[in-house]
């Protein structure tokens, strides 16, 4: 089988993450599917770290690269702290071209309040558009660390703001003319391009927000493959099966524009801006009306319910959630190479 760009199939990664052992006691959580970051115990707190590179994306890359791997912590209920980044360059780049992406790591790490303590920065061979490669530690107390363990039937799945923000943003910025082309209006391209900035992919606030009202069963940071994947991926770090309610799933109009243009499928774009939610029946009014007064659009999407990892459509035919072998962002970039 030739390998697709994007996640490797959930099958394989599975295969793969099952050979991995710990020695060190102190590894408190290790990968899997679901899984936002790995946790360490190093006594009287918790080490939360994460790598995640940003390959789709050319412009604003390195606020892409902050930015989703600050979510990513902040799914495990920790605060995003230090950052590193490695940034591999085409040959024959702009000069200019490593000073941008400085200029962007430094300005999103001081927003979000991380310190950028190191990196790499070189020209590799091989590249036709610049790759920036994340890491992200965090630190949290023990009990703030969320691991999903405690999920159980009956508790709701809540999402903030809509799907496919970073997706719709990303194919406004790097694809203008073909969305124009297609009828599109400047307008719209022009919302949709902003929307990298507001509300933003960003999910730090979002997460903040949920752990100081109620603390949440578990998080999850929707990227590649969109939320039907993250949905999928939150189930099997949950454990459980989750009912989802097709009519509850917020899409924004200008993604609704784009993808109906590009004939793309939302449920399947890359996805960061949206939160992931389990929390306790009893505490669901409490955190949408804390996460509501600042401003975070959130909805009651599902509910989780005994039965082994899979996400379920509401209705009389419990159709499952459409899958998607790749993100909607790396089928559009093949086609329009001819892939």
């Amino acid at each position: 089988m030739s390998l697709r760009a994007g996640k490797l199939p959930a099958e394989m990664l599975a295969g793969l993450l099952a050979k991995v052992t710990h020695r060190d006691p102190r590894v408190l959580l290790g990968p899997g599917i679901g899984r936002d970051a790995a946790v360490i115990d190093l006594g009287d707190r918790m080490l939360v770290a994460k790598t995640d590179p940003i390959t789709f994306a050319t412009e604003h890359i390195g606020w892409y690269a902050v930015n989703v791997n600050a979510n990513d912590i902040a799914c495990m209920g920790a605060r995003p702290a230090w950052m590193l980044a490695t940034a591999l360059l085409p040959p024959g780049a702009d000069d200019a071209l490593p000073a941008r992406i400085f200029d962007q790591l430094s300005d999103a790490c001081a927003q979000l309040e991380i310190e950028l303590v190191g990196g790499h920065t070189e020209v590799t061979i091989g590249l036709d558009r610049p790759i920036v490669v994340g890491a992200m530690l965090g630190e949290a107390s023990r009990d703030e660390i969320l691991l999903g363990e405690e999920a159980m039937p009956g508790d709701l799945v809540l999402m903030t703001k809509g799907i496919a923000i970073e997706g719709t943003s990303l194919l406004a910025r790097e694809a203008p003319d073909t969305l124009r082309a297609r009828g599109v209006p400047d307008a719209t391209v022009g919302r949709a391009a902003s929307l990298l900035f507001e509300p933003g992919i960003s999910v730090v606030k979002d997460a903040r927000i949920i752990c100081a009202t109620a603390k949440p069963r578990l998080l999850h940071d929707p990227t590649e493959g969109g939320v039907a994947t993250a949905l999928l991926e939150l189930a099997h770090a949950a454990g459980a099966r989750i009912r989802v309610d097709p009519a509850n799933i917020a899409v924004l109009d200008e993604t609704t524009a784009v993808c109906e243009a590009l004939g793309l499928d939302p449920l399947g774009l890359l996805a960061s801006g949206a939160l992931l939610a389990i929390v306790r029946p009893g505490d669901y009014g409490q955190v949408a009306a804390a996460l509501r007064a600042v401003g975070i659009d959130c909805c009651a999407l599902g509910r989780v319910e005994a039965g082994a990892p899979d996400v379920i459509l509401d209705g009389d035919d419990a159709a499952p959630l459409p899958r998607f072998d790749r993100d909607e962002l790396a089928r559009f970039f093949e086609e329009q190479d001819g892939g």
